[in-house]
């Protein structure tokens, strides 16, 4: 082998990158030492683009296409090599070739639960994970902030490095966005939309990627605003509770005695009617009880004697009532449908103001 054969073997005159891994997303030319010499091709692939570096500098972007390497196609490396009248000899440079195509299925997701201020449950935990796309925009940015110089970075580095970045990102979009709780948990798709136009302007000018779509798989509450969720919603579904307990009520008499609550509620509503309509009739000027007796027969106590009627119920005496629980008799009485007075930390009711209530 001659000596220019030598020579011509330590030339690089054809630089060009195939890249049959489909998960990497930049890759270092590998130089094995050897300079680039004046005129070589460079072969550029769709979805590709070929960035120079010189000494820890940016120098010229190529896309796809086949290029030669002459003075009039890398002027920013001319400038930097300060080749004022253009250059003959070979030189170095490192090489990096970009994938620009679209990567998808990239996995996301909270390690920490995300604090959310939430208008109708307060300051609220969430964890959330889906799936988003992404692309390269700005090699360059990339290059600097992502991949380093690393020889062949691949997807697995990427989630591992963007994983945290990506949450981070999310996490701010979503408490800036002031979406509440009961959206985010029923309208997954709409949200992931909705954040884009605030997560995509700050991985572009980070991280200089672009993400094509961002989904949203779940989000989970602590189970007890899953429990206060699905309390709201069993109340929007019964409606007005005054007439579900009329209907309860009036459900309660097609079975004889009674069925359940709901006969429950209908026979002591019954009763407490019952009960009223008699005092009102021994207050009317009905005949007082008969005295017993001297030395005869003990008469029999009048029933109101022996079992006085209740001026004062408590919560679970008129939720027993009414066939509900304490917190729907709670829930009325806050709404003023239930007139009650509460003394200390309990509410206590007439007798006349369930019975007004049941007549309404």
């Amino acid at each position: 082998m001659g000596i220019f054969d030598f020579i011509k073997g330590q030339l690089l005159e054809v630089i060009e990158w195939t890249d049959d891994s489909r998960d990497t997303i930049s890759f270092r030319f590998p130089d094995d030492d050897k300079a680039i010499k004046n005129g070589a091709q460079l072969i550029v692939r769709e979805s590709q683009v070929a960035q120079f570096v010189y000494l820890g500098e940016f120098g010229d972007t190529f896309g796809p296409g086949k290029h030669s390497l002459v003075t009039e196609n890398i002027p920013v490396l001319t400038k930097l090599k300060s080749w004022k009248y253009g250059f003959e000899s070979p030189f170095k440079v490192d090489i990096y070739f970009v994938t620009t195509r679209l990567f998808t299925g990239n996995k996301w997701g909270t390690s920490n639960p995300i604090m959310l201020r939430d208008k109708d449950f307060g300051i609220v935990r969430a964890r959330a994970f889906g799936t988003y796309d992404f692309k390269v925009t700005d090699p360059k940015l990339f290059l600097k902030e992502v991949a380093g110089s690393d020889h062949n970075f691949r997807l697995d580095e990427f989630a591992e490095t963007m994983r945290s970045r990506i949450v981070s990102i999310f996490s701010d979009a979503l408490a800036s966005s002031g979406v509440p709780v009961l959206d985010i948990a029923t309208r997954y798709s709409e949200l992931g939309e909705a954040l884009l136009p605030l997560i995509n302007p700050l991985t572009s000018t980070k991280y200089g990627i672009e993400i094509a779509s961002f989904i949203v798989e779940n989000v989970s509450v602590p189970p007890e605003v899953e429990e206060a969720i699905d309390k709201r919603s069993s109340m929007a579904a019964i409606g007005n509770l005054n007439d579900f307990v009329k209907y309860q009520m009036a459900k309660g008499f097609e079975t004889p005695g009674g069925a359940g609550a709901a006969g429950m509620a209908s026979e002591l509503a019954v009763g407490f009617g019952i009960a009223q309509q008699m005092m009102q009739q021994g207050m009317a000027g009905g005949a007082p009880p008969t005295p017993p007796v001297q030395g005869g027969p003990v008469a029999a106590a009048p029933a109101a004697a022996a079992a006085p009627a209740i001026d004062l119920l408590g919560v679970p005496d008129v939720a027993k009532a009414l066939g509900v629980s304490d917190a729907d008799v709670l829930a009325v009485i806050e709404a003023g449908e239930l007139k009650a007075k509460k003394i200390g930390s309990t509410y206590r009711i007439t007798r006349a103001a369930l019975d007004s209530y049941l007549a309404n």
